[in-house]
């Protein structure tokens, strides 16, 4: 059998192989729903193109002054909003740490995150100290301090130092 005497389906596996040989005598049935497209005509004037395709492609140099101009508005524009963003960027930022430092100052006053960790002191160590230090290591107004007048004691104030007293001596 010869690959011309093959459906032209079939013609593709010439040199018939074996197993196939009983198929090449079964009629196929064609849809009446499918048709064969019509053959493709390429048109006369057509031609391949060349290997190189470099010389087609010419630059209007014309075009370059407004190009140019084009560029450069588009990159100070670029750069317009870029400064732009960066300052938004930067103030959001700035107000972020502006909330957070008066967050810190509601909950304690007088607390700076770069100052490390509050330790308690007491109010008349803090005084005494400042008046020993002489006048012109003082930072501050040039008069002195003023103290106010010590509280006065009161009963409770006594019974309290009192049970202090007879707990520490348990």
């Amino acid at each position: 059998m010869e690959a011309s005497d093959l459906p032209p389906i079939l013609q593709h596996l010439h040199p018939f192989p074996a197993q196939y040989a009983a198929s090449s005598n079964v009629p196929l049935i064609k849809s009446p729903s499918l048709r064969v497209p019509k053959a493709v005509e390429v048109p006369a004037d057509m031609y391949p193109l060349p290997d190189s395709i470099t010389e087609y492609f010419a630059y209007p140099f014309t075009l370059e002054p407004h190009v140019i101009t084009l560029e450069s508005s588009r990159k100070t524009t670029i750069a317009a909003h870029a400064a732009r963003r960066e300052a938004y960027i930067v103030s959001r930022e700035q107000e972020k740490e502006r909330r957070k430092r008066e967050a810190l100052q509601r909950v304690a006053p007088g607390y700076h995150p770069e100052s490390g960790l509050l330790a308690p002191r007491r109010l008349g160590d803090l005084v005494t100290k400042r008046l020993d230090e002489p006048a012109a290591n003082r930072i501050g107004p040039e008069s002195p301090m003023v103290l106010p007048p010590p509280p006065t004691r009161t009963v409770m104030d006594d019974l309290v130092d009192q049970l202090a007293a007879m707990e520490y001596m348990k």
